[in-house]
């Protein structure tokens, strides 16, 4: 695995971790379904006082909680389980000290696999089902949505035919990788991780912008905090800069948005100057991190499967209701090949999303010589290629096809090798 650095950690190395539910439909039959998301410390919990594997162990103790939550035999639909569980996880989260995006991780994972078992209990692909609404998603958990014709919303989403990368370019990555890369592969998406510096960020900035004003023809590019900046009169300086600096001329006129660029813990506490759009990832703890975010100025929200892909479809709903310039963006914690990447992305097409960051393939090296790999590339050909002997993504083209993913269940033809995996640790 190669070094990615984001905010004040560098990963090495990080497990990943599966789930497989057996989902039972009423005069239908039953079906399992499964998912993947990676572990990936000091980012769900980035306290000062938690190690990297303490947080990593604090989203295996997600898991468990979310498996109880969720272990009854009530009849629901998809989505209602989720809504019935969702306080209770929050709360019994909260009272082992982990902090509410933990709490979302394992309820992310097990709807997920509720879903691809619900979808193939029915023979139904991922767009059909969702558009359909076979998960039966509702406003409970979203009272500013009563009212919004969600059935209608869903219906009407178009799901794209293929969503383009953004490349991330993280704190370890140097000037002469990018340009390297870009003589190869076609990009025109960028995502460039800042460090909390105002000065450090626009010098090394300057670099980059350089660099792919150069070689990159008419991109676009997107700038992450993670949370990195102090306070908002940090953030103020550092976008005085970003104005100021002659050198960043024509990256200006190409930049989307910032993300997240301070601590989940004050990053809602004052108003975001509008000069930029601002969207936030780590804030998006709940369902009701979005409506306050968007009363602090900020734009959008980020899509992640690993924080919730009910939520990430309600927040996607809010933008319809309440019109321009919100927006939901595409953002993505390093998922791996498989299921992980394939329901991502299937999610960010469905919501219609032209871009996703996608940088798991960079800093993991594919399938990495795993069993189901062939599998994997037999079934959807177009999605991975095989390169020095790894089956990896096919990223030479700059984007992803999602027609390959349009088939029954959550957008997977091919599964894990679910006897090789390891259970997960009881307490």
């Amino acid at each position: 695995m190669k070094p990615f650095r984001f905010g004040s950690v560098t990963v090495e190395a990080a497990p990943q971790a599966f789930v497989r539910a057996l989902v039972h439909v009423d005069g239908v039959g039953e079906a399992w379904g499964g998912t993947a998301e990676m572990m990936m410390p000091k980012w769900f919990d980035k306290r000062p006082d938690r190690s990297p594997d303490e947080t990593v162990d604090g989203l295996r103790r997600s898991l468990r909680l979310a498996r109880d939550a969720y272990g009854t035999d009530r009849a629901d639909t998809a989505f209602g389980h989720h809504a019935a569980a969702y306080e209770i996880q929050r709360a019994a989260c909260r009272a082992a000290g982990l902090p509410d995006l933990t709490a979302a991780y394992g309820p992310a994972l097990i709807d997920k696999a509720m879903l691809d078992g619900l979808l193939r209990a029915l023979d139904t692909d991922f767009f059909t089902g969702m558009r359909t609404n076979r998960a039966g998603i509702d406003a409970r958990l979203t009272p500013d949505l009563a009212g919004f014709d969600l059935d209608g919303f869903l219906v009407g989403l178009e799901p794209r035919a293929s969503v383009a990368l953004r490349h991330t370019v993280g704190l370890l990555d140097q000037p002469e990788a990018l340009r390297a890369l870009l003589a190869r592969e076609r990009l025109g998406r960028f995502k460039i991780k800042l460090g909390g510096d105002p000065s450090a960020d626009l010098a090394r900035l300057a670099v980059i912008a350089g660099v792919l004003d150069a070689a990159a023809g008419d991109y676009r590019a997107t700038l992450d905090g993670n949370e990195q900046y102090a306070d908002m009169a940090a953030l103020d300086a550092f976008v005085d800069g970003l104005e100021r600096d002659p050198a960043l001329t024509g990256f200006r006129g190409r930049l989307l948005y910032i993300e997240q660029p301070v601590a989940r813990e004050r990053a809602l506490e004052a108003p975001v100057a509008e000069r930029i759009p601002f969207i936030i990832d780590e804030s998006d703890d709940g369902y009701d991190a979005f409506p306050r975010a968007r009363a602090a100025g900020y734009r959008g929200v980020s899509s992640k499967s690993c924080k919730g892909l009910y939520k990430a479809v309600l927040n996607r709903a809010r933008c319809e209701a309440w019109g321009a310039p919100h927006f939901v963006a595409a953002e993505d914690l390093t998922c791996q090949a498989g299921l992980a990447v394939q329901q991502d992305t299937a999610l960010v097409a469905l919501l219609g999303i032209a871009d996703a960051e996608r940088n798991g393939h960079q800093y993991g090296n594919g399938f990495d010589g795993a069993p189901e790999a062939d599998a994997f590339l037999d079934a959807h050909p177009s999605f991975y290629t095989q390169r020095d002997g790894t089956v990896r993504l096919a990223t030479a083209g700059g984007s992803l096809p999602t027609e390959t993913l349009a088939v029954p269940g959550f957008a997977s033809a091919a599964q894990p090798r679910w006897d090789r995996l390891s259970p997960l640790k009881n307490e």
